[in-house]
């Protein structure tokens, strides 16, 4: 405490404290397959356990993914 609160007795307040922020969970949108590179495609496609062979058309690779999903 500081001199001038010793002197005149006071306490000091507790500090408030902030509300948590709460953030809204976003709906997870479907990546459009078809704006995606080749190496885009093969990427998500493995993040959804999807091996996709980038030697194939990137049409062929959407519609394997798209089956598969």
């Amino acid at each position: 405490m500081s001199k001038f609160g010793d002197l005149i007795g006071s306490t000091p307040k507790p500090a408030a404290k902030p509300a948590p922020v709460v953030e809204k969970a976003q709906p997870k949108k479907e990546p459009n397959l078809s704006e995606m590179s080749k190496k885009e495609l093969e990427s998500y496609g493995r993040e959804h356990g999807i091996e996709v062979d980038r030697r194939h058309s990137k049409e062929d690779l959407v519609k394997e993914i798209k089956e598969v999903l």
